[in-house]
Formats: structure tokens, C-alpha cells, sequence
């Protein structure tokens, strides 16, 4: 206490000169006519580094707190600093997927030294998607892929380490059957968007002008992307809004902790000497000292953290560790405004607190808090949300970002608190009730507070997720495309290019006997010519599509009347997704003739040609599978031989039996078989926008990062709480306390914040949600989306109550009588 000493004795009493307003003065200071020495920088850094010494010399009591304020300032920054690191995340997965394709930025037409053709690929792997890039060199000159160190031979291929492994273990066993080349090398971080991208680059000589994707020279190009509209804009800000706060919310929360201790430490600094506003300062300096740590612990929490961004995959989504690099004026805003709002958080907190030199005025009965300005904060973001608003809908591409962010903060930050009134308005009604539930409810009339500011984040967090989960059922039928597909019938297409009608009956044939294929609509297609001259003003005659199936297949083509092998029908689209019926009449009626090749290619000899039966029957079409209404000729085997048809092609829609494990695999492999460059696609009922996709994925992945956040912030606050009452516990104990009802106890002190949090985030978010709804002009879809937030919060209750028991049991042992 030297320096206090030292202190005191340059102050004069203030009651000599009739001076009571707790204030000190340095006569010197005075004489001179300079300021007070209270309100300088000088003074100011004496008080706060005073603090920081007591924080980090107070006996391992102090370096708990301290350590405990440390590793909670540090998870919040360290999430931030995650957060300052999407933009780049983001931004370097785009360059490196653009600067790996071919550049199609314009023709090559003839082939040349540095040329190549390529095939961009892609396949499933129980639910992953494998993508690949075939080439073959046209010269020696021909440009090596990003990420590679050559072009790869004809027949081997390169791939990522995550195929490379997927491989080489039991597990990709089938997939290794599908992919018919020789692993010749790996490729590198320049031709890959994360290190668990499963993708391959191979050689292969059978690609032609004919099956080819293009022909290139060089690699890297990029496509201007699509402006993002409104309303997904207004998606991303308000999970920007709602996943950050409650970090924010948390940081301020730690740094507050050891409350108690710290108020007594502060009546003894009174005591010998320091006046009210040095012993404030000195309590900020504490809390500096415990931010400054957490900002050195939380950058090396991220800097560990970076180093394993490859290994861990949150919705689908990973990174390379140095790709994790936070925008730099983010980066330096969080370090400077850490440090700061710790010392503001501190001094706030302490603004209704007489601190004497015989005790803190904090254990009488504390004023009511106020509601009016709390209300006030609600009302203002809503009306700043309203006026930022007004007439957005999904065919604009530009939001008042800053008014949208700024309504959204005042709304959370009001609900937040709000929490600390509604907590303590409840607890000082109840009373009575078993002994955990007295001595849990008297402990939150004590000091309901503390209680409040450990639950705020996960007001912030369950209100701003009801909400954007209210935005998403709102918005998602304008960014979901109904595809007509019925996957009750098929679940897999697949169309097989064949150089004859045999080679396209044995593909749908090996389809047929794949293992786990329940059934094949299976049609050989290709198309019928009307002979002769074009018609005027025409480049090609009348033309039209035809299939030859058996009766099973074609019946889910049209509706046919019966069908027997050796029947013909001519089915009618009636222009639904398909020409003008005169397109097929003119080309294919009963008795016409057709011809099987195109008459303006096929020149040179007899144009080989067919009758369509007079006994051939016009039916209409009907949806298949696909989705799609077929047209023209469907002729059974007998009728026309497939065999006569020009380029045929094997179209199959496969049925799936969900008995067989890894059916789908088998399904691709077989066509892989048949033909490599011939994809497979799954039937789905809806396909959705790509950007929306997109940013469903990023809110999937920021809140689970948060809420793992809140779920170890709620944690670390009860370890503190049980910490600074260790006494306390040691003395129920003795007196008889039954160690269940003290563990009862810290349930119920948990879940009764928890409780009144969540109602309150329950009628925020839906309030929130609501004004967000009518501002974009959608009505709300389901009025019970709060109830997987509830049950969020339901189970957090149950995991830090478990988590802390361990801790709660070593603390009420007799030792913790001991004093000094």
C-alpha cells in the first residue's frame, strides 16, 4: 500500500477548505491553476496500472478471477476474430475456384501445341459430392492445372488428400470401382477450395470434340456474380446482428467477474485513503488487466484455432489455416475496442455503487431498476427498422444496411435489458417452496443481477434466431423452384450416349440387373425426320423425338389405352413443355413415312426410312418422373427396331430398393462402367436458389459456433459464481446442508434466469420477426418456430448444471472454512 500512502499525502483533507464531494486535490496542482489531478491521463494510467498490479498480485483468489475473466474475454475474441475472417474464408475459396477452371472466356476453335480438351465432372459419394476435371493434352505445350505439378498421363489422375485417404481406406472401396485411374500424385492447396474438397484431375484420352466440355489454354477466369437482392441481404445483417451480439454481450459479462471480491478490496483501498473516483479507476484497471490477458489469450486461441480449420467441417464448410485471416481494420477495431470496453463496462457498473471505507452500500436493498428507458430502446429500433424497411422485396439488390443493423442492435440490446427488470421484478415475489428452491430464490433477490448478465446472451442469440428462423420459413418458397419430379417413381436419371441400338438396349439391360435397382423406365431414344425438302423460310424439316420401350416403361411416358408388344402410339404434349403438337403430326401420323436419319446430313445413298402403323394411336402424354411431358412416337420393340435408329441414346430412370445398402453407389458405378463422362441425377422434389443456399449455410455454421459460445459462457459464469461463494458452501455443508439440495440449488439458480430469458427472446423474436415480415410483405408461416429455441435452451440448463456439479462438490469441503 505504499503508493496509496504515498498518494494520500499529497492530497489535503477536503474538509479544511469545506470541500465534501469526495474529491481530492494536489495543492500544487491548484497553486498553479492546472487541473485537478483526477481528471489528467496521467493520473487516469496511474490508477488503471495500479489495478492491473492488484489483479495479477492478489493471491491465487485474484489469479483465479483474473484467469477466469481471461478465458472468457479470450472465446469472445477469439470468435470474433473468426468472424473478421469469413470475408476472407469467402473471398479466397472464390479465387481459387475461379483461377482453376479452364479460361472459356473465349473460343479456341483449332487445336494447337498449348491446347487441351477438358470435361468438368462431378458424382455423389454417400451424400459427398466428388468433383473432377478430365483432360487430354492436343500438344506438348499444354498448361498444367493449379495445384498440380504436370498434366497427368493418360489413365492416372490427381486428387486431393481427402480423396487421396478417402481411397486408400475400406470406406471408399466402391467409389475406387468408379473412378477407373491410377493415383499418380496429390493436388495442392492452388487447385483446391478447402482440404476436404474430394476432388480428382485425370488423364483421358477418349475425350472428343464429340463428349467434350471445350477446348482451352489457359487456366483462371471469373464470372461477375449476381448482385445479392434485398431480402437476402437483410438475411445476412441480421445474423451478422444476431451472432455477434451475444459474443459482445459475453465479453462484457466477463469481465465483471468477482463482483463481491472485488467490491470488498475496494473498502479497504477506501479505507486507507483512496478517494471514490481512484477506487473506481483502480476497479476498470482490474478488469483491463483481465481483458488485456483475454485478448493475448483469445488471439492465441485463434491462432491455435486457424491451424485446425482444416480438420474440423461444420455444414459441408472448411478452410485452409491460411485462409483464416481476419480483415485487418476488423482485426485492429476488436483489439482496440476490448480493452476499452472493459474499462467503460467496469466504471458503468459501479455508477450506482457507494463504495466507504467500512463497506459497499451494494448489500443493502439496491433501487428498483427502472423500465421506462428500457422500453425506449425497444421502441426506437423498432421504429429504425420500420423506416429502413419500407418497400423492400426480392427483385431489389440494395438495403439501408446501416439502419437495418442499427434497429436490429436496439431491439436485442433492449430485450437484453430488459432481462435484468423482468428478473428482478419475479424473484422478490417468491418465497416459500422446498430448501433448494429457498436457497436458490434468495440468492437471485441477492444478486439478481449477476444472474441476468449471465443469461443476456442467450436472449440475444434465442430472440434474433426466432426471428431469422421466421425470415427463412417466410422467404423460402421465393428461392425454392418446385421441380415436378415425383420421387416416389424414380429416384435416379441417367441418359447413356451409344453408337447403336444393341449397345443402348446393354446399357439399360446392365442397369436393370445392378444390384439394389428395383425397376428401370428404360427407352432407347433418338429422333424421326419427315422427308423432303425443308419447309420455306426453314433451315430443317418438321422433326420429332421417339422412344422404344417395352409397355411398362412407356405407360409412365403417356397414357396409353393397352399396350402389347408391336403397338405404336403417337403421344401429344398439347404444348405443355414441348412443341406445338402440328410438330409431331406433320412429321408422324398413322401410314406416314419418316426418315430414321436427318435428310439434309445424309446425302450420299438411300435415306434409310420407316412406316408408322395405320394402326398406331394417338394418346396424350403424362408427366414422367422427370417431371417432364414426352411427345411424338413410342413404339414397343417389335414395331421398330432399335437397331435402325441413328445416335441412339439410353434413357433410364431407375427406382431405388431401400433395402439395399449403397444402392445409389452401385448405380453410379455401373454407369461409370458405361460411359465416364455420363452423369447421374438424383430426382429431388425442389431445387433451391444457389445464394440462399449459400447463406442458410453461413447462419447454420455462425450459430452453431455461437451457440457453443453461449453454452460455454453460461459455463464458465456458474464456475465463478460457485467460486467466489466457496464459504458460503462450506458453511451450509457444515450446518447440515444436504450436498443434492445444494446441487438443486444451482439448478434452479440456472434455470430460472434461463426460463424468464427465453420467454422474454420468445415474444421478442416473434415481435422482431413480425415487424421484419410486414416490412417485406410476407405473412408468418408457423407461430411456433421458439419451440426448438426452447428446447435449446432447455438443454443448456441440463448441461451447465452437470458440468458444474464437480466443481460444486470439491467447494463445499470443510477447507473452504479456512480463513487468513
Amino acid at each position: 500500500m505504499s503508493v496509496l500512502s504515498e498518494d494520500r499525502e499529497k492530497h489535503e483533507d477536503p474538509e479544511a477548505h469545506g470541500d465534501h464531494d469526495d474529491r481530492t486535490a494536489d495543492p500544487a496542482a491548484a497553486g498553479e491553476g492546472r487541473r485537478v489531478p483526477g481528471s489528467g491521463p496521467r493520473v487516469w494510467a496511474r490508477d488503471l496500472a495500479l489495478g492491473t498490479r492488484f489483479a495479477v498480485t492478489g493471491g491465487r483468489r485474484g489469479w483465479l478471477r483474473t484467469v477466469l475473466t481471461a478465458v472468457g474475454v479470450g472465446l469472445g475474441v477469439a470468435l470474433l476474430l473468426i468472424a473478421a475472417s469469413l470475408p476472407s474464408m469467402l473471398f479466397q475459396r472464390e479465387v481459387r475456384e475461379s483461377e482453376r477452371q479452364p479460361d472459356a472466356s473465349y473460343e479456341v476453335a483449332k487445336p494447337g501445341p498449348d491446347t487441351f480438351l477438358y470435361l468438368r465432372t462431378d458424382t455423389l459419394y454417400r451424400g459427398d459430392t466428388v468433383t473432377g476435371l478430365l483432360l487430354r493434352p492436343e500438344g506438348p505445350k499444354a498448361a498444367v492445372p493449379p495445384g498440380s505439378d504436370r498434366v497427368p498421363a493418360n489413365g492416372t489422375m490427381l486428387v486431393s488428400p481427402a480423396l487421396g485417404e478417402l481411397l486408400a481406406s475400406p470406406e471408399g472401396a466402391l467409389l475406387k470401382k468408379r473412378l477407373p485411374y491410377k493415383v499418380a500424385g496429390t493436388i495442392g492447396q492452388a487447385g483446391l477450395i478447402g482440404p476436404a474438397e474430394l476432388r480428382y484431375v485425370a488423364g483421358a484420352d477418349f475425350l472428343t470434340t464429340d463428349n467434350y466440355d471445350g477446348r482451352g489454354r489457359t487456366y483462371g477466369w471469373s464470372v461477375p456474380g449476381e448482385p445479392m437482392n434485398a431480402v437476402l441481404l437483410l438475411l445476412v445483417v441480421m445474423a451478422c446482428v444476431v451472432l455477434l451480439l451475444p459474443v459482445l454481450v459475453f465479453v462484457a459479462t466477463a469481465v465483471r467477474f468477482g463482483g463481491e471480491q472485488r467490491d470488498r478490496r475496494l473498502a479497504a483501498l477506501r479505507l486507507v485513503g483512496a478517494d471514490t473516483a481512484m477506487t473506481r479507476r483502480i476497479a476498470a484497471g482490474e478488469s483491463l488487466a483481465g481483458a488485456l490477458l483475454g485478448l493475448a489469450a483469445g488471439v492465441g486461441f485463434f491462432a491455435v484455432g486457424r491451424q485446425f480449420a482444416g480438420t474440423f467441417e461444420i455444414w459441408d464448410v472448411n478452410a485452409f489455416p491460411s485462409d483464416v485471416l481476419p480483415v485487418p481494420w476488423l482485426a485492429v477495431l476488436i483489439v482496440a475496442a476490448i480493452p476499452v470496453a472493459a474499462v467503460v463496462v467496469s466504471l458503468f457498473a459501479l455508477r450506482g455503487v457507494a463504495i466507504e471505507p467500512l463497506g459497499v452500500v451494494r448489500t443493502a436493498t439496491p433501487r428498483p431498476r427502472r423500465l421506462l428507458w428500457r422500453l425506449l430502446l425497444l421502441l426506437a429500433g423498432a421504429g429504425v427498422l420500420v423506416a429502413s424497411l419500407r418497400g423492400v422485396d426480392a427483385g431489389e439488390d440494395t438495403l439501408h444496411t446501416a439502419g437495418v443493423t442499427t434497429g436490429a442492435t436496439l431491439v436485442l440490446i433492449g430485450l437484453t435489458t430488459l432481462l435484468p427488470w423482468l428478473v428482478e421484478a419475479l424473484v422478490k415475489r417468491l418465497h416459500g417452496g422446498p430448501v433448494a428452491w429457498q436457497l436458490a430464490t434468495r440468492r437471485l433477490q441477492l444478486s439478481s443481477g449477476t444472474a441476468a448478465r449471465t443469461v443476456s446472451g442467450i436472449v440475444a442469440a434465442a430472440a434474433g434466431a426466432i426471428a431469422l428462423q421466421m425470415l427463412f420459413q417466410a422467404i423460402q418458397n421465393d428461392f425454392m423452384r418446385p421441380t415436378n419430379m415425383d420421387t416416389a417413381r424414380a429416384q435416379l436419371q441417367t441418359t447413356v450416349s451409344a453408337t447403336n441400338g444393341d449397345e443402348a438396349r446393354r446399357a439399360i439391360t446392365a442397369l436393370t440387373g445392378t444390384r439394389g435397382v428395383g425397376g428401370v423406365i428404360g427407352t432407347i431414344e433418338s429422333s424421326l425426320w419427315r422427308p423432303g425438302r425443308p419447309d420455306k423460310g426453314m433451315d430443317f424439316g418438321p422433326i420429332t423425338s421417339v422412344s422404344v420401350g417395352d409397355c411398362a416403361s412407356l405407360r409412365e411416358l403417356a397414357k396409353l389405352p393397352s399396350c402389347t408388344d408391336g403397338d405404336v402410339f403417337i403421344a401429344l404434349a398439347h404444348g405443355k413443355e414441348g412443341p406445338e403438337d402440328d410438330w409431331v403430326t406433320k412429321t408422324a401420323k398413322p401410314g406416314a413415312t419418316v426418315a430414321l436419319r436427318d435428310p439434309m446430313t445424309h446425302k450420299d445413298g438411300a435415306l434409310p426410312t420407316w412406316r408408322v402403323p395405320d394402326s398406331a394411336r394417338t394418346v396424350d402424354s403424362r408427366r414422367d418422373p422427370m417431371g417432364q411431358f414426352q411427345f411424338g412416337v413410342l413404339a414397343t420393340p417389335k414395331a421398330l427396331d432399335a437397331t435402325r435408329l441413328d445416335g441412339p441414346r439410353a434413357g433410364a430412370m431407375v427406382q431405388i430398393d431401400p433395402a439395399v445398402k449403397d444402392a445409389e453407389e452401385y448405380v453410379r458405378n455401373t454407369v461409370a462402367g458405361l460411359d465416364p463422362t455420363t452423369r447421374v441425377r438424383t430426382l429431388q422434389d425442389v431445387e433451391r436458389d444457389a445464394q440462399f443456399s449459400s447463406v442458410r449455410t453461413g447462419i447454420l455454421v455462425g450459430a452453431t459456433l455461437t451457440m457453443l459460445l453461449v453454452a460455454v459462457s453460461l459455463l464458465v459464469t456458474t464456475l465463478e459464481q460457485l467460486r467466489d461463494r466457496k464459504r458460503l458452501l462450506s458453511t451450509l455443508v457444515a450446518f447440515g446442508t444436504r450436498r443434492a439440495t445444494l446441487g438443486w440449488s444451482v439448478l434452479w439458480q440456472t434455470a430460472v434466469p434461463i426460463a424468464l430469458g427465453l420467454a422474454l427472446s420468445v415474444i421478442g423474436g416473434l415481435g422482431l420477426g413480425l415487424v421484419l415480415l410486414r416490412m417485406i410483405g410476407k405473412q408468418v408461416e408457423d407461430w411456433f418456430v421458439f419451440l426448438p429455441v426452447a428446447g435449446v435452451g432447455a438443454g443448456l440448463i441440463a448441461l451447465v448444471t452437470l458440468l458444474s456439479l464437480p466443481v460444486l462438490w470439491r467447494l463445499m469441503r470443510a477447507d473452504g472454512l479456512r480463513t487468513e
